[in-house]
């Protein structure tokens, strides 16, 4: 019988809503707003497209290359990538970011030119009544600029994607007339954003869906509607497949979930989620470089990637308790690798190049310990057996390699429990 025939899966019954409709975008932002995480480190320009190789590796859609406005080093940057995306072939898009000003549309207009390439531009502007009283827009001011904005990218042959700052927390009337205002004069994708992590997935829904009704059928263009959501109240996965429920085409993230503040909805665990899904491509992409994208992504902007991580994080299918090494154990004994991925993992390791680890430790049984020396062709008996379960049952934490094979040797049979201080 298959792992798939014994699992009841509650997530799929009928009148799931959270489910997203049809086919599904990516935009990676890992470049651009994942590096305005106040601890990332800014790459080198082969750091970065070590991380552009890898996003296209896993099928990712479009990808921010900079902020070519914020200086010449961010220029050249995003200059580089953009001319490695043509000279490569890339099937992944570019886009750049910048303000609702010539100063930043320009160099837009000139990368897209210099790496023969379109590059959209992904003009944002801020919405909500706090930033504008903050600020001292009026309406008026914020209307005149996007149509300015927007015409002007326009007019130098630019995609234009139309970002409002602070979406969720903007009043209906601004968002319709914002909105409304970019698309009129030429942008044909709008990003809608929950900058500062504000939205719960309830408020996503009738944010979407009000933009959908209100805006986008409306208009009778072929509009793309984006979600770019942070992740404060730790809701940015769920949010972004909220959108994607109630009628967003494209999601943004982050590599580990990297970006301002607490950081954006992680790509990863979007790629992750999409595919277990079974939504559109996702189901049929090969995410088994997952690991290498996010490994990259923590080098070059020196993130560690925390232990406890979804999938790609040390434990993510490694466990030293007794029952459930027992349980995956009694699986891979089985020859049937998917049972053992399922049996105690919600997330099948093998769909993303990885395996499940059994290692030996105070919550140990001896099932642990005879698998531990049967993967590493060690001889078993049972004195061995119960030397390694004394030290182990010692221990404050999991044994080492080195722990057990000292035991192994016989140099770690006796004297106090070993103190294992990383």
């Amino acid at each position: 019988m298959s792992a798939q025939n014994l699992i009841y899966d509650w997530n799929n019954l009928p009148g799931s809503s959270f489910a997203p409709h049809g086919s599904v975008l990516l935009l990676d932002e890992s470049l651009r707003d994942g590096l305005q995480s106040p601890s990332a480190r800014n790459p080198s320009v082969p750091e970065k497209l070590e991380i552009l190789y890898l996003m296209e590796a896993l099928g990712i859609n479009f990808t921010d290359v900079g902020l070519p406005g914020a200086g010449p080093r961010s220029f050249e940057h995003s200059l580089a990538l953009a001319r490695e995306i043509g000279a490569g072939r890339m099937k992944i898009g570019a886009s750049c970011a910048g303000r609702t000003h010539e100063n930043d549309i320009r160099p837009i207009a000139e990368i897209s030119q210099k790496a023969g390439v379109p590059v959209a531009a992904a003009l944002f502007l801020g919405s909500s009544p706090i930033r504008r009283y903050v600020e001292g827009w009026t309406d008026d001011f914020l209307l005149q600029t996007t149509e300015r904005a927007v015409s002007y990218a326009v007019s130098l042959g630019l995609e234009v994607a139309y970002v409002t700052e602070d979406t969720t927390r903007c009043d209906p009337k601004m968002v319709k007339r914002l909105y409304t205002a970019a698309i009129s004069n030429g942008a044909r994708t709008i990003v809608v954003c929950d900058t500062c992590g504000h939205a719960t997935p309830a408020g996503v829904k009738h944010l979407i869906r009000f933009i959908v009704k209100e805006v986008v059928e409306p208009s009778g263009e072929n509009i793309r509607i984006d979600w770019h959501g942070h992740r404060d109240r730790g809701l940015g996965l769920a949010n972004a497949f909220a959108a994607l429920a109630a009628g967003a085409h494209c999601a943004h993230g982050c590599g580990l979930g990297i970006g301002e503040r607490t950081g954006n909805t992680p790509m990863d665990q979007l790629l992750v989620n999409l595919k277990l899904m079974d939504i559109g491509p996702w189901a049929r992409q090969d995410m088994t470089r997952l690991k290498d994208y996010c490994a990259a992504i923590s080098r070059a902007t020196e993130v560690p990637i925390p232990s406890n991580y979804p999938v790609v994080g040390e434990d993510a299918f490694r466990t030293g308790t007794g029952v459930h090494a027992a349980a995956v154990i009694k699986a891979l004994r089985r020859n049937d690798v998917k049972l053992a991925d399922d049996v105690y993992s919600g997330v099948p390791a093998h769909e993303f190049g990885l395996e499940q680890t059994i290692e030996v430790g105070p919550m140990s049984g001896k099932s642990n310990i005879i698998y531990w020396l049967e993967r590493h062709g060690v001889p078993i008996s049972d004195a061995l057996v119960e030397r390694i379960f004394d030290l182990a049952k010692r221990s404050d934490r999991l044994l080492t390699a080195d722990q057990i094979l000292a035991c192994v040797s016989g140099s770690a049979g006796a004297g106090p429990a070993p103190q294992n201080t990383p």
